[in-house]
This record gives C-alpha cells, structure tokens and sequence, in this order.
C-alpha cells in the first residue's frame, strides 16, 4: 500500500508553490468524494464584476472576468430557495451547493435547506455549510417557519435529487400547492427505488424537472408512466461542465507534473509505469469489484502473451474509506490480497481534492454498474486532463465519451470484466492511442463541457421556469 495521500498536499507546502495550491483546490461533484471550490464568475462582493444599464427587459447584465456578459445575470436580486435531501459529499448536494455559488456570483439571495440531518453534529456538514456561509448563502432550518415562509416569497424553489420531495408535504404541507408552480426539480438518480408515491407524487405538477442526461430523462419518463401512471413534467437535460478552476490546473502543464511526481512518489508508482485509476466513491454500484477483476484478467494476458512487453502496471482506487468497515470494502482489499496485487493495488481514502489523482493517472475506469452514470462529472474532469476513459456503455457515459474516438467502452456486470481486461492490455500497449484519445477527449470537453457551457444551459431553464411561475401567478390573482 502506498502512503498516505497527505504527504502529498504536506510536500507541496514545503515547497511552497502557492498558485499550484490554490489551483489544486479545484474541487469535484461525482462520488462521495468530490468537492468543488468556488465556482462563482464573479465575486460576491462584485468588486469583480462590471456592470451595464438595465435592458428592456430589466436584465441586469453582469459581465464575468473575461468580460462576457453572465448568462444568469437576470437571476440578480431574486430570492432563490435551495431544498437538499442530504449535505454531504456526494454529487447531489454538491451539485446543488454548485448552483448556489453560480446564483451569488450575479447577487442572487440564496437560501439553503437541508431535509435530512443526523441527530450528533457532523464535521463534513459543518464544513460544508461554512463554505456557503463565507460565499453569502443563508442556510436556515428545513422544518422551520422560516423555511415556509421563504418558501411562499421566493421566485424560485429547486428540489435537489427525487428524495427531497419529502420536504413538500412534511414542511409546506397546505401551502404545497402554492409553491409547487415555481418548484425546478432537479433529478440525478437511476435507480428503481425511488420511484415511490410519497417522493415524487408532486413531479407532474412542478414548473420543470431538470435532469443530467438523455439516458437518465428518458428512463425517468418511461418509469414514472409504467410504474406511478403519472407524467413527467416539462424535462430539461443540462450537461454539466467543468469549472474554470479545474481547468486551469488541467492546463498548466507544470502544475500537472509536480502533482504527477508527488502523488506517484506517495503510491510507490515511478514515472513511466502504467497507473489505471477508478475515482468513485467505493460501493458496488460503482464497480470497483469488477474493475479490479478486469486488472488482474489483464495482467494474466500480458503474462501469456511474451510479446506484449509493457512497464509495470498499477490500479489505485480512490474513495476508499475502511473507517465505514463495508463488507464491500473488506471484498476489495481481501481479493488483492488473494491474487497477491498489494504492490500493484493502491486505495486511497475519500478526499476532496482529485486534481492530483487526475494528473498521476494515465487512464480512467469510469465502471459504473446497472444504468450506469447519471452523467459522470469525473468522465469530463478526466478528459480535461487528456486522459482515455474506459466506460460502461450505460447512462450518461455514453453522452460523454465517444467509443473508440475518446476512450473505450465495455458492458455492464460480469460480462463486461472480459472487455474491460482487453481495453487495458489495449491502452497499455498503445502509448500513441492512450494520447490521441486524450487529445480527442480533451478538444470534446473545450466544445461541449465547460462551465459557462452550463451556465448558459441552466440560465435557459431558469428563465423558462421564472416565466412558468409568473403566468401562473398572475393567472391566480385573476381568478381571486
């Protein structure tokens, strides 16, 4: 096993590289183990920001560092109500504690609530609510009066994941049908179980619900019609993309270097192995079971076949946390063991800075199990490091790597460990088609995933919303 991945951020310090660090800060949203950094594309306090007269429209028009205009800028001054069914490092939440930064950016009133707490105070909670506190987010209490009240005079209340729906009834109760006009549901699962009626009786009757993926709208409309006999509201998909602050350290070339070095140093991995990273909070729907399988399959093959001469290879699996003592975890590490790879099989615990991890890597295995991917933020993380990602052909994955062009896919369950082992003797043994892909995957995230990319897929949503909510409001105080 390889060293703590402190020593990492430890030697870094000492060597005081101060702008790398605040690169590095640059923070993920797909696993449990993702955080981002600011995400704003202006400062709260707006010292940052020019701003323009009014429109016709009374837009105000923000424009951001690089000088173009902000597409949420006309988001200024509206009171935003933020419902999260969990605070934690999981991508829903930080997904949504994304959107809160991106709304204070244009001096939106941002308000939070978390449905779900645990009864003993939590670190992560803590920190996490102080990061929102500092970037001018209220959070209040979900089952406060307040939080009916800010419910009733917002211009906007997004429900954050199916679990939330919850707080309707359990909070709003008979002023559920005031609010539910101005509600943007914004869904990330893709799974069976939450289509139940105490969760997401309300969805036909929300302004909007906005989704990850193709994959993902299309499942959720067939599933709610088939199981629920209800019908999907109007449904946005809005691709996420990259923040400018990862993008950075992506492109500074020394800073990927140094952080190469030092996470590998810290692995016990030298600098022209081959080194095979799976970044996914550990559980077996991320298959980090299957993938390892796959790795000693292609070692196995590499073995047989005396032509194949390859460096050493390497897997690290990072979101990993034995502290939590899962059978699944125990599986993991017994199977190295058994098959002898403790040299080879690294795991690194969950952590909140993934940069490193993506510069010492050389691939990325994006297994994620059944319907795959929601969308898979670390797929389009990776390839802005020019790395090759092998995928499941499921879910939002498939919307993100193109086969054979940006990386490699392969099926779910056990009958995707095979190709899976194939892909990695594949890429292992093409340095050339390991750095085509990554340019190819890197020139796709420049085109489609980026974060003003997403701004301008979430400004038109919202703005379709506040209309949504308007005319009904209107079309209300005329009937009274």
């Amino acid at each position: 096993m390889g060293k703590p991945s402190t020593s990492v951020w430890a030697t870094l310090q000492k060597k005081r590289w101060p702008l790398m660090i605040l690169l590095v800060l640059s923070l993920s949203t797909l696993g449990m183990i993702l955080v981002r950094s600011t995400f704003d594309s202006c400062s709260v306090s707006g010292k940052r920001c020019g701003r323009e007269k009014e429109d016709n429209n009374s837009d105000v028009k923000i424009q951001s560092v690089s000088g173009s205009l902000n597409p949420l800028g006309f988001m200024k001054s509206k009171l935003v109500l933020l419902v999260s069914h969990e605070l934690s490092l999981s991508g829903g939440p930080l997904l949504l504690m994304e959107l809160a930064f991106l709304l204070r950016g244009v001096e939106s009133e941002v308000v939070w609530i978390t449905n779900q707490k645990p009864v003993e105070e939590d670190e992560v909670i803590k920190v996490l609510e102080h990061k929102m506190l500092d970037r001018g987010v209220q959070v209040i209490s979900a089952k406060s009066q307040k939080a009916t009240d800010t419910a009733l005079k917002s211009d906007l209340v997004v429900l954050n994941t199916a679990v939330a729906g919850k707080w309707l009834d359990a909070v709003l109760k008979d002023n559920v049908p005031k609010v539910l006009p101005k509600v943007l549901w914004w869904i990330h699962e893709m799974r069976g179980h939450y289509f139940k009626p105490d969760l997401v009786k309300h969805l036909p009757f929300v302004a909007g619900a906005m989704i990850d993926s193709h994959a993902t709208a299309e499942y959720w409309k067939n599933r709610t019609h088939d199981r629920l006999g209800i019908k999907m509201p109007k449904t946005y998909v809005v691709h996420l993309g990259n923040s400018k602050e990862l993008m950075e350290v992506a492109e500074d070339s020394f800073a990927k270097n140094v952080l190469r070095e030092q996470v590998r140093e810290s692995l016990g991995v030298r600098n022209e192995d081959i080194l095979f990273g799976i970044i996914n909070s550990v559980s077996r729907g991320k298959g980090q079971d299957l993938f390892l399988r796959a790795f000693h399959e292609s070692l196995k093959v590499l073995k047989e076949t005396k032509k194949l001469e390859v460096p050493t290879m390497h897997a690290v699996v990072v979101g990993s946390d034995m502290s939590a003592q899962t059978k699944f975890e125990t599986e993991l590490r017994n199977f190295v063991q058994e098959k002898k790879l403790q040299k080879i099989v690294h795991f690194v615990n969950k952590t909140m800075k993934v940069a490193p991890y993506l510069a010492a890597i050389d691939v990325l295995v994006q297994n994620s199990q059944a319907r795959g991917e929601c969308f898979g933020r670390i797929t389009i993380e990776a390839m802005a490091f020019k790395l090759p990602v092998l995928g499941t052909a499921a879910g939002g994955t498939m919307e993100i790597v193109v086969n054979r062009t940006t990386g490699l896919l392969h099926n779910t369950g056990k009958d995707g460990v095979l190709p899976l082992a194939k892909n990695i003797v594949k890429l292992a043994t093409n340095v050339e088609m390991r750095k085509t892909m990554g340019k190819k995957g890197y020139e796709r995230v420049k085109e489609m995933f980026l974060e003003h990319h997403m701004s301008h897929r979430i400004a038109s949503v919202l703005r379709e919303v506040l209309q949504h909510a308007k005319i009904h409001s209107q079309t209300t105080n005329s009937d009274h």
